[in-house]
């Protein structure tokens, strides 16, 4: 059997390369906005975190899909580094939107998970 910190390893791997493929795709369409696949990623990271917290999963599931694929997934480094650029470049109406949405939504969007892992597992 595999050990957890192979499995969180193994996870984080996984969900830093779909973040790095997912950002490069995003950007390519919309070069000037770069910033909002960071948004969509976090976002989506706090919800898939929410239904594996609420879904009855084992310890080592949840190490692997909770701790390392949602981990290596979302970026809080990403978000304060852009969110420095935008203060950095006096985008601050750029600035407030994504500060706001990032965490307006990302606990409610983990609370959504939440019932719907414990709706739906």
């Amino acid at each position: 059997m595999m050990a957890n910190w192979l499995l969180v390893g193994l996870g984080a791997s996984l969900g830093a390369l779909g973040r790095y493929h997912f950002t490069n795709l995003y950007k390519k369409f919309r070069p000037e906005a770069g910033y909002q696949a960071t948004l969509l990623i976090n976002l989506s990271g706090a919800l898939l975190l929410g239904m594996f917290g609420a879904a009855t999963l084992t310890a080592r599931w949840y190490a692997f899909l909770g701790v390392g694929l949602c981990g290596g997934w979302t970026t809080f480094s990403t978000l304060n580094s852009e969110l420095g650029g935008q203060v950095a470049s006096q985008k601050f109406r750029q600035f407030g939107s994504y500060f706001v949405l990032t965490y307006a939504l990302g606990l409610p969007l983990c609370a959504l998970g939440w019932w719907l892992g414990h709706r739906f597992f």
